[in-house]
């Protein structure tokens, strides 16, 4: 049965591709039953821009498919399409880092300046302030209306934290999978309204954190993570025992008022342990597409004017150039694009299970207030052994309770996947339906 997805994410790159490949999977492998946009690489409005672009290009696709007699192919899309949320434009407690110095300011290396023609018309904002307006009989008509133009995304009339529980409700516990490749603002948020409603979730995969190589926006943060430490401290908190063992700390509130429900303690005795699969920069950084393979696979593409094909050519040949000026050593069809994002989605498809190497119950905590260590993945490398006593509070030797049997978190790691040197290449062919 096909695993149903919600995809939080910030559309970069990466993202992009990430979206693609689930929206090109089979009807028997996934379900993407909701697109929820945060900021992250680039701000909120670009994100969401990028998204929408996304399905304007996937829609002219399928009908040239069409008109050249092939496969239409995005079999779950054209299934069941997904709904797209808009979540906040800042982060739970720090200011807004975005990653356009890689990304461009428009996230998809200034495609929109470079290629205006390939940018959708910006009649899809009224898609979105309708929404929000939607209680009112006279708005709603007009975003239906504007939304039969738009056949292939339903915009959400609720911000994306709503959205995600709304689902979690309707739908059966352990059913819906949540795959977080952006900030985790939005499912912090969430987890905050209606913890309990969270915990339905049958799975959180989070592409974000380092825990053995070097950072990629700090010496020892990766970008997701660092960009709302305190978000990612508050969701990994939910895998614990005991969430309070490792709950971030929070700014002192003005005398008399209460910090916002945001930033509030969880209740006492959840009903249960949140699962949730990191894929941090370690496996990720093992993922790559390289310039080469992609113009191999996309050239005999272009020629026959894919729309789809002279769309993500366009942002990725800006990518690899940009990949390319901050390396030393590597260039021409050698350079390498990591695809972080789109890895998360090849889990969730759920091919080769056997062959996924997870690490369980790991006790990793996010580093909120170091000056220099925001957003570090912190993992306790010495050998000492759990205390038996199993009191929540902590005991003189053991600071931070990192040894009590019913405190810190408890996460699943990922370390290997089915095919390293395979992956480029199968996410190339099912995106393009080759």
């Amino acid at each position: 049965m096909a695993r149903k997805i919600i995809i939080d994410t910030d559309p970069g790159v990466d993202d992009i591709l990430a979206i693609l490949l689930a929206l090109s999977t089979i009807p028997e492998e996934l379900e993407v039953l909701l697109i929820s946009v945060t900021y992250g690489n680039i701000d909120v409005h670009n994100c969401l821009r990028n998204t929408v672009s996304l399905f304007h290009h996937v829609e002219k696709e399928i009908a040239w498919r069409k008109s050249q007699g092939k496969d239409a192919g995005f079999k779950t899309l054209l299934k069941s399409k997904p709904l797209v949320a808009v979540g906040p434009e800042t982060p739970l407690a720090d200011q807004i880092l975005m990653a356009d110095f890689f990304h461009g300011r428009d996230g998809l290396g200034e495609i929109h300046e470079t290629h205006p023609h390939m940018t959708p018309a910006e009649t899809w904002k009224d898609l979105f302030q309708h929404a929000e307006k939607s209680q009112d009989p006279e708005e709603k008509a007009v975003a239906e209306e504007l939304q039969s133009t738009d056949a292939l995304f339903t915009p959400s009339r609720v911000p994306s934290s709503e959205e995600i529980l709304r689902l979690l409700r309707e739908n059966e516990p352990d059913t819906i999978t949540i795959v977080a490749i952006g900030p985790l603002t939005n499912l912090a948020l969430a987890a905050s309204l209606d913890p309990e409603t969270f915990l339905r979730a049958k799975e959180i995969v989070v592409m974000g954190g380092s825990i053995n190589e070097g950072g990629n926006i700090t010496p020892v943060a990766e970008f997701n993570t660092f960009a709302d430490a305190v978000a990612a401290a508050r969701l990994y908190a939910l895998s614990s025992p005991n969430p309070s063992t490792t709950m971030p700390p929070t700014a002192p509130s003005p005398q008399g008022s209460q910090p916002p429900p945001f930033l509030q303690p969880y209740p006492p005795n959840l009903p249960r342990q949140l699962k949730i699969t990191i894929f941090p920069l370690d496996i990720t950084h093992r993922h790559s597409l390289s310039r080469g393979a992609f113009r191999k696979t996309l050239s005999p593409l272009l020629a026959q004017n894919s729309p789809l094909a002279e769309w993500v050519s366009a942002f990725m040949t800006s990518t690899f150039n940009k990949v390319e000026s901050l390396q030393r050593d590597v260039s021409g069809d050698e350079v390498e694009l990591d695809l972080h994002d789109p890895l998360c989605i090849w889990y969730c498809m759920g091919l080769n299970p056997a062959e996924w190497k997870i690490i369980e119950d790991e006790d990793l905590r996010v580093e909120t207030a170091g000056q220099w260590t925001r957003g570090m993945c912190v993992v306790d490398r010495r050998t000492r052994k759990k205390r038996e006593d199993d009191g929540e509070g902590e005991v003189p030797g053991d600071t931070g309770n990192w040894l009590g049997r019913k405190s810190g978190n408890r996460l699943r790691r990922c370390v290997g996947s089915p095919g390293e040197d395979l992956f480029g290449g199968l996410l190339l062919k099912r995106i393009f339906n080759l």
